[in-house]
């Protein structure tokens, strides 16, 4: 017998047709029921058929949406694997959310998006379909907060880099409810072992000869300290959960807790009773995210050298809730005037993981420095019902912000002060702002560069890093980390990573980048690219240079020789990418690369994305989809066509 025709088990055989149905009757009166939708009445009957009690099913609704990935057991085991650890372990905090809404009499009901890992699609076409997704997910989040119209408000739990923007994104478009945000948490270190951004750099190392294939395989086994959360590094996983309770839509302290623990869970359970309290209060989520939530969680951003994909993030957010969007100039306004307080993987001096940023007291820490130096909009309301100013009055004095600097003394010798900061110690210990924008001949419309995590000795006692070299030119992101494997890149040369821009799904580039920190001399070689990086990336890496290749930018012209010069003013953050071996008319009259070709294993979903958000603004703009502006344009193209 064949067991993908037939198993042979007897049981499959024992069943039935009919069931008795729940007991019980559903709590209607007859003015009740002539008022209600077809809809509703049917809900009630869902309801009862998944078990819940007909005698409680008058109670208040609340929605809780999550991006938990893979099956895991009661005991913790995986039954079916997650795509990573940020979303492994968030349904635990769900449950917790779901009992306190129990609890109070309400109904809990759930929902999931499940988001990919940019780590696991790193250097794969999967890295195609990364900053897509994003939109994609904020959409279908969107259609399940609306396709439950009984609820009274959202609870979302979310983690890593594209999954917690997605919901960040759905909540801040939907502005007439109550919602609250709990962040996923954060992994633990691993004891003697590499941290979760230096061990993805193990091929490459082990390929130039660098370390042995013992160490590679010890390593890449034990990265992970805990089986859930998010990266140890502030890249943009952990930035985003900053940024999230910056905004205001988190409880003070949710960010970065480390996932599993009593104190994560809860943070889930106090966020179910905001949620409630929200509503009873009647505050919507427009009366939360404003333009001074904005404000606050740009400054923030800055402060804790967070990753530079929120200056994707960020504007899309403020345009899903209908805010003005954040432009460049806006960005580089608050990296001047903010500095850097946060001493963290990736950006140093000393490297402290996030969880152990958490223990130093987090994002309610870092804005008290910031308070003191006036930098807050401190009227910004927060899901806790007060104001921003408030809740920093409640940390100040909190036995919560005592009790965990203490254990992080205990646990391991670290004194808070060290890890945050206040703008004169950060002066005095050499922490440079975050980013850069950059303007020149290659980036007329700009650029950027994390340059608060160029290496030291790089940069000269005036703050300024210079750089000037030819160009090796690549088009592909395979091309480029095969050339970094075989050690065909000499110190001085800077890398151009060409054509991976918005035009083919903007994959972030950080084998490239994590290699050039980790192999030998790989830190005096600069790059440049249309596309993005992680926000763990590190080095003299240029990003997001306008226009693209894909719509005609001069970095599609380069060619291996041309000479490239790099600026960049860690004091003022200011800075230019130029290459000065050419005439501007020389430059304008080349044809692109020849070997820039399409990629050949782009999906047409993103091309459909590349599509929509080039012409709602593009990359700048937080490659949104702009109805408005996507609806005019089409327009205009058919009544040309009529013509």
């Amino acid at each position: 017998m064949n067991p993908i025709f037939d198993s042979g088990d007897e049981a499959i055989y024992t069943l039935r047709t009919t069931a008795p149905g729940p007991s019980g009757s559903l709590p209607l009166d007859a003015e009740r029921l002539r008022g209600m939708s077809s809809g509703e009445l049917f809900g009630w009957t869902q309801n009862a058929g998944m078990g819940w009690s007909p005698a409680a099913m008058l109670g208040k609704q609340f929605l809780i949406l999550s991006t938990q990935g893979g099956i895991r057991a009661a005991d913790g085991r995986p039954v079916a694997l997650g795509y990573h650890t940020g979303h492994w372990e968030v349904g635990l905090l769900m449950e917790e959310a779901a009992r306190e809404f129990a609890t109070a009499k309400a109904i809990p009901f759930a929902g999931y998006v499940s988001d990919p890992c940019d780590g696991r699609t790193n250097g794969t076409h999967g890295m195609l379909d990364s900053l897509p997704y994003r939109n994609d997910a904020a959409i279908v989040l969107r259609r399940l907060i609306r396709s439950l119209p009984t609820r009274r408000g959202v609870l979302g739990v979310a983690t890593c880099d594209k999954g917690l923007p997605a919901m960040l994104m759905a909540l801040a478009g939907s502005p007439d409810l109550p919602v609250v945000l709990v962040p996923g948490g954060v992994t633990l270190l691993a004891e003697e072992a590499e941290d979760t951004a230096k061990v993805q750099t193990l091929a490459a190392r082990f390929a130039r000869g660098e370390i042995a294939l013992d160490h590679a395989a010890e390593m890449g086994c034990k990265a992970c300290g805990s089986p859930g959360g998010g990266c140890q590094f502030m890249g943009t996983a952990a930035t985003s959960q900053v940024v999230a309770e910056a905004l205001g839509l988190a409880l003070p302290h949710a960010a970065l807790a480390p996932s599993g623990s009593a104190i994560w869970r809860d943070v889930a359970r106090r966020s179910a009773r905001a949620l409630m309290a929200l509503d009873a209060a009647g505050t919507r989520g427009r009366e939360i995210l404003t333009a001074d939530s904005i404000h606050n969680a740009m400054v923030c951003h800055a402060a804790f050298g967070g990753s530079t994909n929120l200056v994707l993030h960020v504007p899309a957010i403020a345009h899903a809730a209908g805010l003005p969007r954040p432009t460049v100039d806006d960005w580089a306004r608050i990296n001047r005037s903010v500095p850097r307080l946060v001493d963290s993987l990736p950006n140093g001096p000393r490297h402290f993981a996030t969880v152990q940023v958490y223990l130093a007291g987090g994002v309610p820490e870092a804005m008290l420095h910031l308070r003191d130096l006036g930098l807050l909009k401190l009227d910004a309301r927060s899901v806790t019902g007060m104001t921003l100013g408030e809740n920093l009055e409640w940390w100040e004095k909190s036995e919560r912000r005592v009790r965990l600097k203490e254990k992080l003394r205990i646990l391991d010798g670290i004194d808070r002060g060290d890890v945050i900061m206040s703008a004169a110690c950060a002066r005095d210990r050499g922490l440079s702002s975050t980013v850069t924008f950059l303007r020149g001949n290659l980036a007329p419309e700009g650029a950027l560069v994390k340059s608060t995590a160029i290496a030291p000795d790089l940069i000269g006692a005036d703050g300024v890093f210079l750089h000037e070299g030819p160009a090796r030119v690549f088009t592909s992101e395979s091309g480029a980390i095969e050339a970094i494997k075989a050690g065909l890149l000499n110190p001085g040369e800077v890398m151009v990573l060409a054509g991976i821009g918005p035009g083919c799904g903007m994959p972030e580039t950080y084998q490239v980048t994590s290699a050039l920190k980790h192999v030998k001399d790989g830190q005096r070689i600069a790059l440049i690219t249309d596309g993005r990086f992680s926000g763990v990336s590190t080095g003299a890496c240029i990003g997001h240079v306008s226009p693209e290749a894909w719509a005609g930018g001069p970095i599609g012209k380069l060619r291996d020789g041309d000479r490239i010069r790099l600026r960049i003013d860690t004091k003022t953050l200011e800075g230019s990418v130029d290459v000065v071996s050419l005439t501007a008319e020389e430059l304008a009259s080349r044809r692109i690369h020849p070997e820039l070709q399409p990629h050949p294993h782009l999906p047409a979903d993103t091309r459909l994305w590349s599509a929509l958000q080039n012409a709602s603004g593009g990359s700048w703009a937080g490659c949104v989809y702009d109805v408005d502006r996507i609806a005019h344009l089409l327009e205009l193209g058919l009544t040309a066509e009529s013509r």
